[in-house]
């Protein structure tokens, strides 16, 4: 390649990478944004009475839905500072990380069916009250030291208190 050859790809070479860092920039926002979007889901959905194409939406479930997602939000954070621990060399959370992700990942399940209003609401509440419990449990045992299980515990407790009212109705 000549010299004039290289000296006209060195600008091409440059503004790929202006347009690379450009991207992981975009989609860091991207992230950012959706995590402070889902932040406020809970909120969005305990909005009694919102309209959505001239119907309403939210308003039956709605404490339940919002409830489910804090559990959701609460417990990823609650597995990221378990891995921070591992990092670490501590092994001393690896049941509470194993039991918060099975709970997260019904919590996510049950959302979406609480929100489609299925007709399998009772079995579903019932088995989030068993997972919820178990995960508050564990989660109780590390409050004192770790903030995170403290949030998360509390996050359960809401979503065990939001079930048992919908199998009271």
């Amino acid at each position: 390649m000549s010299q004039s050859e290289q000296m006209n790809d060195e600008p091409s070479l440059e503004r790929r990478n202006v347009l690379k860092g450009a991207g992981i920039l975009g989609l860091g926002a991207l992230a950012t944004t959706t995590a402070a979007s889902m932040a406020g889901v809970s909120n969005a959905f305990a909005a009694e009475g919102q309209m959505h194409h001239g119907h309403a939406t939210g308003s039956k479930n709605a404490k339940m839905i919002a409830a489910l997602h804090d559990c959701i939000r609460t417990g990823d954070e609650c597995i990221h500072h378990c891995l921070m621990e591992f990092k670490a060399g501590d092994s001393a959370m690896a049941d509470c990380a194993r039991i918060v992700m099975q709970t997260g990942a019904f919590c996510a399940a049950h959302a979406k069916l609480v929100t489609l209003e299925s007709a399998h609401m009772k079995e579903m509440c019932e088995l989030s009250i068993k997972l919820c419990t178990d995960c508050e449990k564990e989660c109780r045992k590390h409050e004192k030291k770790h903030s995170t299980c403290k949030a998360c515990a509390d996050a359960c407790a809401a979503c065990i208190k939001e079930c048992k009212a919908y199998l009271k109705a």
